[in-house]
């Protein structure tokens, strides 16, 4: 599933191509993804522009002139291609296959094809009032590269929570975009164990113990570093330090430790026993 990195890859591979430009064609294949679109959607989009191509946790979010807002998830193998189309005999955009969906074509010159052979994805055309009662996308918590998450926010988040590390850092609620892999990542990185509890990183009051500032500043490094890698390759290519990794040495310099492999509430984890505590 497409965590936040791979989620902003997408956003900056479609921002040239749609910000700013108008849906000259919008060409529905099929009458629904993992949930039917709504009646309107071709009409509620066709000749409307693009004012802002975004992102909230792993949900693009397409701000529209018209005040609506499409919003997408790539689910499991959702994904966009983005090609010119070339006037004056030039090379045309290739023909769409069995598991392209939708297609946009932009003013800006672009066609836009979502394809997804699974048909986990999901488009939703939203009205202002529908955005903000939309279920997934209100009560979310701070974005984890932005300003308002910190060691005090993730302290606070975790306080009282008996709630093992890995499961609460996976709630969107407490911090928004995370998923498994760089959980586990992150994890790692601050050489904590995915099993400890969560309210070990905050005092009784709440505020960050050294090992929540451990903690938010790996999650903010893991992630930076990720966006970058899936900017100069496939967002389905990346490697991994810890994750998918049994029976590896662990990655840490001098550290005689071995990745293992656990289970915790049905997601794979993947930890050193020796550097996480």
């Amino acid at each position: 599933m497409p965590e936040l990195p791979e989620v902003e890859a997408v956003r900056r591979l479609l921002e040239p191509a749609m910000r700013d430009a108008r849906f000259e064609r919008v060409r529905l294949r099929r009458a629904n993804l993992r949930r039917a679109f709504v009646p309107d959607f071709t009409a509620r989009l066709t000749d409307v522009t693009v004012t802002d191509v975004g992102r909230r946790a792993k949900h693009l979010l397409l701000s529209l002139s018209s005040g609506d807002t499409l919003a997408m998830h790539l689910g499991m193998t959702g994904g966009f291609r983005v090609e010119p189309r070339h006037a004056g005999g030039g090379a045309a955009p290739s023909e769409p296959g069995p598991h392209d969906h939708v297609v946009f074509e932009m003013s800006s010159g672009f066609v836009v094809t979502f394809n997804d052979p699974r048909r986990f994805g999901a488009m939703d055309l939203l009205s202002a009032e529908e955005r903000s009662h939309h279920p997934t996308l209100t009560g979310l918590g701070p974005e984890p590269l932005s300003r308002d998450f910190t060691a005090e926010a993730l302290a606070q988040a975790c306080a009282g929570r008996r709630a093992s590390l890995k499961v609460t850092l996976l709630d969107q609620r407490v911090v928004a975009g995370l998923g498994n892999i760089y959980v586990v990542e992150a994890l790692h990185q601050a050489e904590l164990s995915p099993l400890r509890r969560a309210s070990t990183i905050a005092t009784r009051t709440g505020a960050p113990r050294p090992t929540a500032m451990r903690l938010a500043a790996a999650i903010k490094d893991v992630l930076r570093r990720a966006v970058a890698a899936q900017s100069r390759t496939d967002y389905r290519s990346e490697r991994f330090r810890v994750y998918d990794r049994d029976g590896a040495s662990c990655p840490k310099r001098s550290c005689p430790g071995v990745i293992r492999r656990s289970v915790q509430s049905g997601r794979s984890t993947f930890a050193c026993s020796v550097c996480q505590r």
